[in-house]
């Protein structure tokens, strides 16, 4: 089989260096990919928003699986111009269609299906410039903090938490006004949940799904979770609170009535389903949807999947999950995540990376990096993920803190604790 991966970062480096292990694997292919998966696959350049080009691609490549990365081709609808080609009908797609992926370019839609569905979230109301003063009001019957979401996708940066009420009204002013163009042309406004969070995979094809391993991921910038929100600090995996019985609530309260009202809807959803959950004294509810793997949980729960992958993706694919399973590998993962000096904010990139060469006992999964004359740079705010196995969360983490510590670049910076907030 060939397998195309659409994307450049450590969640598509990772994935890579799973499919590369499955013995019915004949190519793999990464598009537009990293230096990583350069050494595991065959990266072809391509921009991920010329649909046309990654036609061609996967024609000329004679491309039988396409494995979508990130969620912006999937909201900007890849999978429906792949279903309505004639040429392109035949592959099989890993990724729901644009209705579908609403599910995560959609913070109302996403709540909206919640509604209908009973599915436990945060207390919520959307609002639009026309119905701002009614949002004015409506933060006035919560209390702080107050939760504002952008409608649309922003980057990661649409999320705002904010402790006083006038600062949150004038946040909900600025959205409304512009600030992410058409993304924040809709609020919704959440009543905020307190809690630790943990993000929890299902595999889709529709109507069947396997939960792969849950993993908790760090957001904030600074130590003790501070600072600005980021694309991901690091990760762990196990989640120690989420044991049988608190995953069993997951799966019966959250898990099953999602995959039952994607089929009950006839949604077109093939591939992941990410729920970012919270626990809320011992009872699970959604944050929020993506339609894809999340990074950088991937890369923890890559390594902890010791199943085949590629067959469940093609099942997946094919509408063929009924009876199929994954098997865990009992150790725990942990990845720390080594990023630029500045980053969340401004950064600079071409900072000459070392070190690599002295890294033992754990995976190096790129996330922001380029070759210059074959010498390896940063490219990117979050540039190097340093996975590790152990006995227990924090086991593994010490062999990831070890090597940490051998990779330099100028400016380069890491939280130091990780999985401190977790027995």
């Amino acid at each position: 089989m060939n397998v195309l991966i659409l994307g450049s970062g450590g969640r598509e480096h990772a994935m890579a260096w799973k499919i590369a292990q499955s013995p019915v694997l004949n190519k793999l292919y990464v598009a537009p990919g990293n230096p990583g998966t350069a050494t595991i696959a065959t990266n072809v350049a391509c921009s991920l928003s010329d649909f046309q080009a990654i036609a061609e691609m996967v024609v000329s490549h004679a491309i039988d699986l396409v494995v979508v990365g990130p969620e912006v081709p999937l909201v900007e609808g890849l999978a429906d111009f792949f279903y309505e080609s004639a040429s392109l009908k035949h592959v099989k797609f890993v990724g729901p269609d644009k209705h579908a992926a609403q599910m995560e370019g959609s913070k109302d839609f996403a709540k909206q299906f919640m509604q209908r569905h009973g599915i436990p979230t945060a207390r919520y109301a959307t609002f639009t410039s026309d119905t701002i003063a009614e949002g004015l009001t409506y933060l006035e019957s919560l209390e702080a903090p107050y939760v504002l979401k952008a409608d649309g996708l922003a980057a990661g940066k649409g999320v705002l938490i904010i402790e006083q009420l006038e600062e949150a009204k004038e946040a909900l002013k600025t959205l409304l006004g512009g600030q992410f163009g058409a993304s924040s042309a809709r609020v919704v406004i959440e009543e905020f949940l307190s809690g630790i969070e943990l993000s929890v995979f299902a595999l889709t094809d529709g109507k069947e799904y396997v939960l792969l391993p849950e993993a908790k991921d760090y957001k904030r910038i600074g130590e003790g979770d501070t600072g600005l929100n980021t694309g991901g600090m690091g990760a762990v995996s196990p989640v120690p609170f989420a044991d049988n019985d608190f995953m069993q609530k997951i799966e019966q309260r959250i898990v099953q009535p999602t995959i039952r009202g994607i089929a009950e809807e006839g949604m077109r959803y093939t591939g992941f389903v990410f729920f970012g959950l919270i626990n809320v004294k011992g009872d699970p509810y959604v944050i929020e949807y993506n339609c894809r793997m999340g990074d950088p949980e991937t890369e923890v729960v890559m390594p902890r999947i010791s199943s085949d992958l590629l067959p469940l993706l093609k099942a997946a694919a094919t509408g063929n999950l009924k009876g199929m399973t994954v098997t865990t590998d009992a150790r725990a993962a942990s990845t720390v995540m080594l990023v630029a000096g500045g980053y969340p904010e401004e950064y600079a990139k071409g900072d000459a990376i070392t070190g690599l060469d002295a890294v033992v006992n754990s995976l190096v999964f790129h996330a922001g990096t380029k070759t210059t004359n074959d010498v390896l740079e940063t490219n990117g705010g979050r540039v190097i993920a340093v996975t590790s196995y152990g006995s227990d969360i924090h086991d593994a983490l010490r062999t990831s803190y070890e090597n940490a510590a051998k990779i330099n670049w100028k400016g380069k910076y890491y939280r130091t604790d990780l999985g401190r907030d977790l027995k």
